[in-house]
Formats: structure tokens, C-alpha cells, sequence
């Protein structure tokens, strides 16, 4: 019995090109509703698009295809209508075929359908969060086992592994509620009782090298949990199909990616917090110095989403104003990392050393040399433009596909970086810390800020007079 291949790396799908460019069929292509210049799908109807991603007796369909097409298809149906398309489609070729073939039909075809659907559930196992693609799933998966043991087999195998990554997310889910929670309850211990539990970053861990390690580890934990698909909902605003109802109805299907996002706020909050809480000046120098060090060693690390979420807390105005503390701070270490995340240009200085890192990433020895964390509001703001270009369709309705392959390209390399593994040890002390200590709110951080430094102008002291 052939095996289908297996999915390559996202690295190798797409290669520096746009895609695999030899692996469409030739200009005849054009009818059936899919529209090829030198071989490369330009445009096709949705439902040209639907049929060219079911594979058939003599073809299957290129691997680059079946990531970018069930990626970008949500712009236009749900996952579940699609699939329940696709169940249709394989349903139908096995009617058509003529009684007698359909045993030699069934031992040809299933293997490829079964291969699809790993793809699918193995790139895409979000989806299957959604009992209509779940039962869906688990008909068509049922009609190609029939009566093969081995094929049965296959199928168990591959529900198992699906149930698997799904519970997995879910108990990822809860821990982070549970953290939440936790972060939660000793708020309310520091607003009544501040000194009692409040300890400093520095006593818990007086090397900067060690934080950026640990630091990097709720990186990629996190990072790790973002479905691809996750990038592409986070901007389906409206069922295409239905004016009314927002896509997907209540169950919002970007937990995960926002759990990212509120992790970058934290840690912003966090640096500030760390910042303006010391009485004495010499102790908030000293804390501002510490940051800088975690800040140029994640840099060092490969880990752009805390290095900039440490500038930011640092920029916040409760820090930046207090002259007095920074005048005993030396700067130039700072000054540096700020010209690297400078924004100017469209981040131009960032983009080279993230490009820096994606290179290095690919010829590693190490776990370490892989490591590749990007800024993640400016990966989401660079997506989001490529979703805007997807979602118009062409003049005579068309999908554009030209568009599907830019987006894809993008998170697949995203799917690569979040897959690497940290090479850093656990420290259960540090990582306690910074997911769960309290963090100040704006108006707590310039409270603590006014009272650290004496309010300088009419602005500054009305405010104060309020706060307090």
C-alpha cells in the first residue's frame, strides 16, 4: 500500500519564491473555473477552489495548496461549511464511479482523503473544536474505513491525536484562567495591605540573564498555543454569508492569540510597576538598569516581544518622567535598544534584526540559534493588511489567490518559529513571579510616580490631587 508522503516542514513549503511554482498542472487549467499564468494559480471561483482541494484517483492536491487555501478560506465560508463541502465532493466521486471499481476506487482514493484530513487536523485542530466539523470528520473518516482494517486503524489514530491536541489547549486554557485569577486576588491583597506581599523583581532574581531565560519561556509556551487560523478570525468581522450575525457567533475563536497580547500588557505594566514602586531614587536607577540588561540579553536571545515589551513599560509617562531617577542611569545601553525597536520607517531597524534572527534560525546547530520570537503587535498589524487584501474578491468574483499565497507565506513562517522547543530550564520561583505578582494600574503608577518625584506643572498636580 503507497503511503501518502507526510507534510514537510512549513520552511520547505515554501520555498524563496513564492511557492512551489512546478507543481500546477498547465495553462488548461484556465477552464474549471481556476485561472493559472506560468503555472502559478492566480484566481479561481470559490468553488473551482473547493474542488481543486479534493483529491481524486489520479491527483493530489500540492501541500503549499491545502495550508493556503484552508488558511484564507475562512475569509469566505466557515470551516464547517467548507468541510461538509468536502464530504460532499468525496461522497460524489464515489457514486460516480461504476459498480464493481468501487472497491479498487475505495483502495485508491481513501488513502489520499485520509491524508487530507490529517493535514487538516493536524494544522488546523482549532477547527475541529466545532461539533459540526467534528461530526463531519467523523462520517467521512467512517465511509473510508468501511470495511479495511488497516484504514480503520488510520482513523483511530488520527481522531486520537486530534482529541489529544484539543485537550491539551483546553487544560492550557485553564491554566491561564487560573493565573489570571490568581494575579487577581493578590491585587486586592496589595491594595489593602501593599508591604505585605509585595516583593521586588530583583530579590527573586538578580540575574538579567536568567529573567530573559524565563521570560522567553512563557514566550514560546504561549506562542506555541496560537492556531494559524487564529490570524486570519482575528479579522472576520461579518459572516460573509449573513449581515447580521458576526462570524463564528459567540465563541470567539482568538482565545488564544489574545491571551498573547494581554501577556505583552502585563509585562509592560509589570517593568513599570517594578520601576515606581522603590521609595529611594538610587533603588529605582538600579531596577531601570536591571531591565535594561533582561532587555539587551533578549535581544541577544532572539526574543523581540519582551525586549519590546520592556521598552514600552519603560516609555510608559509614569517612568519617563521621573528626571531625577534617570539622571543616574546610564543610558547608552538603552539608547541603543531603543534606535534597534525604533518605529520609524515602518520599523525598518527591527525588520533587519528580526531578518538577522529568521537567518540564523535556519542554519542552527542549537535549540538556542532557533530561537526567532517576533514583535507580535506588529506581525498581527502586517497580517491584518494582508487579510484586507484577501478578503476583496476580483472583478469577476474570482478569489484572489495571489493574495492567499502572501498570507500563507507569512504565518508559515510564524508556524515555524512557534514550534521551537526552549532550551532554557524552568525556574518555577521566577515563572510564578512574573505571571501572577500584582501589577499597578495607571492611575496606581502615577500615584507611586508623583510621590516618588514631586508633580512639575498645573497638569501634573491636578492629577495628583485627584488620585489622592
Amino acid at each position: 500500500q503507497e503511503r501518502m508522503p507526510q507534510t514537510p516542514l512549513f520552511a520547505a513549503m515554501f520555498d524563496g519564491s513564492s511557492y512551489n511554482r512546478n507543481l500546477y498542472q498547465s495553462k488548461e487549467d484556465n477552464c474549471g473555473g481556476l485561472y493559472y499564468h506560468d503555472n502559478n494559480l492566480l484566481s479561481g471561483s470559490l468553488e473551482a477552489l473547493i474542488r481543486h482541494l479534493v483529491p481524486n484517483v489520479d491527483y493530489y492536491p500540492d501541500r503549499t495548496y491545502i495550508f493556503t487555501f484552508l488558511l484564507s478560506s475562512r475569509l469566505f465560508m466557515h470551516p464547517y461549511e467548507l468541510m461538509a463541502k468536502v464530504c460532499h465532493l468525496c461522497i460524489e466521486q464515489q457514486r460516480l464511479t461504476e459498480p464493481g471499481l468501487d472497491k479498487n476506487w475505495n483502495q485508491k482514493i481513501a488513502p489520499k482523503i485520509l491524508q487530507l484530513l490529517t493535514e487538516w487536523t493536524e494544522t488546523f485542530p482549532y477547527d475541529f473544536r466545532d461539533e459540526r466539523m467534528m461530526r463531519n470528520l467523523k462520517e467521512l473518516a467512517q465511509r473510508i474505513a468501511g470495511g479495511d482494517e488497516m484504514y480503520r486503524k488510520n482513523v483511530q489514530q488520527l481522531l486520537q491525536n486530534l482529541i489529544r491536541k484539543l485537550s491539551t489547549v483546553s487544560q492550557y486554557e485553564e491554566v491561564l484562567a487560573k493565573i489570571d485569577a490568581t494575579s487577581t486576588d493578590r491585587l486586592t491583597v496589595l491594595k489593602t495591605k501593599p508591604q505585605s506581599i509585595q516583593r521586588d523583581i530583583i530579590t527573586v532574581c538578580n540575574d538579567p540573564y536568567a529573567l530573559a531565560q524565563q521570560l522567553t519561556q512563557i514566550e514560546l509556551e504561549r506562542l506555541n498555543y496560537i492556531g494559524p487560523e487564529e490570524f486570519v478570525q482575528a479579522f472576520v468581522q461579518k459572516d460573509p454569508l449573513d449581515n447580521d450575525k458576526s462570524c463564528y457567533g459567540d465563541q470567539k475563536k482568538t482565545r488564544n492569540l489574545e491571551a498573547y497580547v494581554e501577556w505583552f500588557n502585563r509585562l509592560s505594566y509589570l517593568v513599570a510597576t517594578e520601576i515606581c514602586m522603590p521609595v529611594k531614587k538610587k533603588h529605582r536607577a538600579r531596577v531601570i538598569e536591571y531591565f535594561i540588561d533582561v532587555a539587551r540579553e533578549c535581544f541577544n536571545i532572539g526574543n523581540f516581544n519582551s525586549l519590546m515589551a520592556i521598552i514600552s513599560g519603560m516609555n510608559m509617562s509614569p517612568v519617563s518622567r521621573l528626571k531625577k531617577t534617570w539622571a543616574k542611569v546610564k543610558t547608552a545601553k538603552f539608547d541603543i535598544l531603543e534606535h534597534q525597536m525604533d518605529p520609524s520607517s515602518n520599523f525598518c531597524n527591527y525588520r533587519t534584526a528580526l531578518r538577522g534572527a529568521a537567518q540564523r534560525s535556519l542554519t542552527a546547530h542549537s535549540s538556542r540559534e532557533k530561537i526567532v520570537i517576533p514583535f507580535f503587535s506588529l506581525l498581527i498589524k502586517d497580517i491584518y493588511f494582508l487579510n484586507e487584501g484577501c478578503a476583496n474578491r476580483l472583478p469577476n468574483g474570482h478569489v484572489n489567490f495571489e493574495k492567499f499565497w502572501e498570507l500563507a507565506k507569512q504565518v508559515s513562517e510564524f508556524m515555524t518559529w512557534k514550534q521551537v522547543e526552549c532550551p532554557f530550564e524552568r525556574d518555577r520561583k521566577i515563572l510564578q513571579y512574573l505571571l501572577t505578582v500584582p501589577v499597578f494600574s495607571d492611575d496606581a503608577l502615577y500615584l507611586a510616580s508623583y510621590e516618588s518625584e514631586s508633580p512639575e506643572n498645573h497638569v501634573e498636580k491636578d492629577r495628583w490631587k485627584m488620585l489622592r
